[in-house]
Formats: structure tokens, sequence, C-alpha cells
């Protein structure tokens, strides 16, 4: 998932903001400020319901914040690099460039989030207990107690052992530390979150048949992305099994084509595309990459601006092409592969370009790799 803008840095990893989350920010204001602040607190002034659901939801994304922050604080104490942190439509994520070097630090990475989500909750519910104490029965207590509900529940739901869940990585640390096996303990995890998907949009159409509305259309949208993200991680997972061992150079494309960044895009179609039936070509300066052009990117591009139109427009920028060098395991290189890319890397030894490593090369690479664990198969 993609920031939109990003926010700044929090222990050093960027953080970022997708658009998407604007939709559930003002469905949780909508919610508490027009709905259950003024049924729990009636005859209070609109602008008190409205702050209070501001501040609510202002809070709640905090507090999702600080639930990913502590994966990315932990996970880098484990040495796995961490691109960054993004808050979206479902909560949020912390991009981290690896997995776990064993089980127990796939528990301490999985298991911190949901223990902040807890340690929070907890903290609001103090408070809305000392306020109670004194006497406070208003929209503070009210927007307080929520928030206390709302981390203990994103706790106990980010507990749930399916994946792409915290729960689901716990399961998978678990199965891990049982079998030895990581790809066979990342199936068992993304098969559970499959089901999970599944009883949340069963679960969803009958509160929705119910009445319950939004509520309903919610929890099946979850189940929905529950079973899209788990068939994600079930295929990386055989993937990754395939590909154990193999180390980029063994993969790449070497030497590829390359072009200026001052190649018109008009050039590019005339003189590359066809000549050398690429659909991607590196840019370089001095033998370095400083950009990436795709077929994609070209397509865009309307006829009649092709010949005023440098390759530097649209191709990948440097700071967000995939960089990987030939002695790397080919595994720690895919999650790293990005959409400006459309999945390709571009290798280096030091600052030359010296490959590329495209879908095509990776898809053979897992031939050959099946080819190797089924002798039978080439006969």
């Amino acid at each position: 998932m993609r920031a939109s803008f990003r926010l700044g840095r929090i222990a050093g990893v960027p953080v970022g903001v997708n658009w998407s989350v604007l939709v559930i920010f003002v469905l949780i204001a909508w919610l508490l400020s027009a709905n259950q602040f003024p049924r729990s607190y009636p005859d209070r002034p609109g602008w008190a319901y409205l702050l209070a659901g501001l501040a609510a939801a202002v809070v709640f994304f905090l507090g999702l914040l600080a639930h990913e922050v502590s994966h990315a604080v932990v996970a880098k104490r484990h040495g796995i690099e961490v691109e960054g942190i993004t808050l979206w439509l479902f909560g949020g994520v912390a991009e981290l460039r690896g997995d776990a070097p064993g089980p127990g630090a796939e528990l301490r990475i999985s298991g911190v989030g949901p223990l902040v989500s807890l340690i929070l909750g907890i903290f609001f519910g103090a408070i809305a207990v000392l306020l109670a104490l004194a006497g406070q029965e208003g929209l503070l207590l009210g927007a307080v107690s929520w928030l206390a509900g709302i981390n203990v529940l994103l706790a106990v739901f980010n507990i749930l052992p399916a994946a792409p869940l915290d729960g689901g990585r716990l399961l998978r640390a678990a199965v891990w530390k049982a079998t030895g096996d990581r790809a066979r303990a990342s199936v068992v995890a993304a098969r559970a979150g499959w089901v999970l998907g599944v009883l949340l949009i069963g679960l969803g159409i009958w509160q929705f048949l119910a009445g319950y509305g939004v509520g309903g259309i919610w929890l099946a949208l979850i189940g929905w992305f529950l079973i899209g993200a788990a068939g994600v991680e079930e295929r990386q997972a055989r993937l990754g099994s395939a590909l154990t061992g193999v180390r980029v150079g063994e993969v790449m494309t070497p030497q590829p084509q390359t072009a200026s960044a001052e190649m018109t895009v008009a050039d590019f179609v005339d003189h590359y595309l066809f000549a050398y039936r690429h659909t991607a070509l590196p840019l370089t300066e001095d033998g370095r990459p400083v950009g990436l052009v795709t077929l994609d990117r070209v397509r865009g591009i309307p006829a009649d601006r092709r010949a005023t139109t440098t390759l530097a427009e649209v191709a990948c920028r440097a700071d967000d092409l995939v960089l990987a060098r030939p002695e790397e395991q080919l595994n720690d290189l895919l999650p790293r592969l990005n959409e400006c890319a459309d999945g390709r890397a571009l290798v280096v030894t030091g600052d030359q370009l010296v490959g590329i490593v495209s879908p095509s090369d990776i898809s053979r690479a897992v031939q050959r790799s099946t080819l190797r664990a089924h002798p039978a198969a080439r006969r």
C-alpha cells in the first residue's frame, strides 16, 4: 500500500498516509458525532459532538500509528530494514524489508503491536475510571471510554490466528518453531486468514440482512480484504520456498540495454522498443542507474507529445528504483519489488549497473527450481 503523502519520520522510519484513510476517518468521526455521542449524551450543542468525534478519531489514528511504529522499532532491533509505515483504509502497515531471522524474532515483532494497543486501551480505561470517580459524565468521559474500548478491541482482533493479522504472524512463529519449516508455517497462517475472511463475510452479510447496516458491510469488506491478502501471502510463501538458496546474480539478465534520460519517448519507441523487444529500459548516467522506463509508462504519453517528452519525465525516478546486489538472496529481493518498476529490480555492483531482474526472470527461476525439486518432471 503506497502512501499518498508523507508525514515525516518516527524512530528513523518514514511515515505516510494513503488517501483511503480519509474514508475511515470521516466514517468514525461521523458515527461518533452524529450517532453514538448524541444518543449517550443528549442536549449538547452540535459543535461539541463534532469536536469530540474529531478528537476521538485523531487519537484513534495516533494509536494505530503507535501500533505500527512498535512493529518497526522491534524489527529494526532484529536487523530488519523498515522501508516505511503507511496508514490506510484498513488500519496501518509497517513495510519490512525481509523476514524475521527466526520464530522468536517473529514472535516479538508480531506480538508487540497488539501489546501496545492493549496498553493504550488499559491507559484510556484507567483515565475513564478516574473521570467517572471525579463525577465527570460528559463527552470527555464518552470519548475516553470509546478510545479504551476500541483499542482493546483492536488488540483482540489483531491476535486472531490468521494472516495477515498479527495473530497470523504469531501462528506462523508457533508452526515455524514446531516444524522448522518457515514456508509451511506461512501457508498454514495464510489458510487460517482465508477461513477467517470467509467467516467475517458471512457474519457481515447476516448483520446487514438483520438490519445492522454499515456494521455488516464493514465486516464483509474486512473479510474480503483478509481473503485477498491471505491468498497473496500463500502464493508468496510457495514462491519463496521454490526460490530458497537462489541468488539474484543467477537469474538476472546481465548487461541490459540502456538509454539516456534525455532521449525522447519518440526515439525510444522508434529505435529501441521494437529493435530490442524490451518492455523496460534502465536509464543510466556514467554507468549509474538513474531511472527505469517501462512500456506502460510510455503508453500513457499521447502520440503528439512523444517528440517533446524525455524518458526522464516518464521514468521511475532514482529514489523509486529497486536496487539489488548479485550476491543477494532472491527471496530477500522479492518483497521490495514495487509498483513503479512493474516488478523489476536493477542489479548493481558498487554504483554500476550490471543487470536487471524482471518478472520473466523470476518465473524462469521458479520453473527451474521446480524441475530440480521434481526430477521425474524431466522424463
